[in-house]
């Protein structure tokens, strides 16, 4: 299967990346709200422990030949620092800064959720770079499976019965 984008894809992959996420906290016990905040997507509260968890969620599509394309998590050019809004953003409303990333392909879909400390001393690259990002490497994948503080869902699409005749 093919993946055909609209125009609005970016904006509609965006908005799925982020209730994935929501379903998947929410499923695990939290309380979970979708905020439109600079730096900040999702605040999610873990009733049993009192943690806040502030995420920011990436979302992108990749067709075949660029399924080990990284995911840009943080820019530093033109200015613009978002690991710095994330902070900010977290500070403001009181959580931990945590990292979600969907990456879909025609055939399934990878989500990952961590916390911004576990990326920085465990899977970010050197500092200084004008970008951070989330490899998706069949090595860096390997890590982040081995790694239990990388919670991780796997979704196979498997379409029953979706082919299209665009002649009805």
């Amino acid at each position: 299967m093919e993946i055909t984008k609209s125009s609005r894809h970016q904006k509609i992959i965006g908005q799925f990346g982020e209730m994935i996420i929501c379903n998947w906290l929410s499923r695990s016990g939290f309380e979970v709200t979708v905020v439109d905040h600079t730096g900040l997507d999702i605040v999610a509260f873990d009733p049993i422990t009192g943690n806040r968890l502030g995420i920011t969620v990436k979302s992108r599509t990749r067709h075949a030949d660029h399924e080990e394309d990284s995911v840009n998590l943080f820019s530093y050019r033109k200015g613009k620092d978002q690991r710095q809004s994330l902070l900010n953003a977290c500070r403001t409303f009181a959580c931990d800064p945590w990292l979600a990333v969907y990456v879909e392909t025609a055939e399934y879909a990878e989500v990952y959720l961590t916390s911004l400390s576990n990326y920085d001393s465990n899977h970010r690259g050197r500092s200084g770079r004008a970008i951070d990002d989330w490899k998706m490497t069949k090595e860096a994948k390997a890590k982040y499976h081995s790694d239990s503080q990388v919670k991780h869902i796997r979704i196979d699409f498997r379409p029953m019965n979706w082919d299209w005749n665009r002649e009805i």
